[in-house]
């Protein structure tokens, strides 16, 4: 598998390539801003994106995502309860966070346990609702692509709109924390973790 991380945008957001390579075919997680960077990236690694999946919909997240499917003709993809929130600047927060206003459709919206697939790999969506109510992450073998759900030693915010802390709390120790402990955690903005690690060492919350 080939894993490529561009932390992009104002914000830094984690960027997520990942590609087969016995096919060349790839799924581009959260692309933040900077869509040029990540067209340079499928093309130093021959990739052809197919898919573009949002583990949810606010702008630090989704701010390169028109400039990236005008280029690569990719679906987007996101959860069925954000889905509304990708159309709205006002709720995706575009208008209000130092970007361009942003309100784009989905091609496909998914639901808890569907699977994307691209070339000999597939993704599993786990529904996470908390930091929104459409937060996903998404589970290929050993590794967790996990948004604004889970940080090393932090969580995400629900202080904004449709956030809910209960619901994150019951999101992370029902869903999460019951993965295999070696598996490793790419979040939405900062350093990789582990499973294992954040339910011994999470600041916020402990298995």
């Amino acid at each position: 598998m080939i894993l490529l991380r561009l932390p992009l945008g104002i914000y830094a957001a984690n960027c997520y390539i990942v590609g087969c390579p016995e096919t060349k075919k790839a799924c581009v997680i959260d692309p933040g801003g900077e869509h040029d960077k990540i067209v340079e990236a499928l093309k130093e690694y021959d990739l052809t994106c197919e898919s573009i999946v949002l583990t949810h919909g606010h702008m630090d997240h989704i701010g390169g995502l028109a400039g990236l499917a005008e280029k690569t003709g990719a679906q987007i993809l996101i959860h069925e309860e954000d889905a509304d929130m990708l159309k709205d600047p006002r709720i995706n927060l575009s208008g209000s966070m130092g970007g361009d206003a942003i309100s784009i459709t989905a091609n496909r919206l998914l639901k808890d346990n569907d699977r994307i697939d691209f070339g000999n790999l597939r993704l599993k969506v786990i529904h996470t609702p908390g930091h929104t109510p459409g937060s996903i992450c998404l589970k290929i073998n050993e590794h967790l692509f996990a948004g604004d759900t889970l940080f090393q030693r932090s969580v995400g915010r629900t202080d904004l709109a449709g956030g809910n802390q209960n619901a994150l709390v019951q999101s992370i120790k029902k869903k999460l924390y019951k993965l295999p402990e070696d598996t490793v955690v790419y979040p939405g903005h900062g350093p990789d973790t582990t499973i294992g690690f954040e339910k011994k060492g999470n600041m916020v919350i402990r298995a």
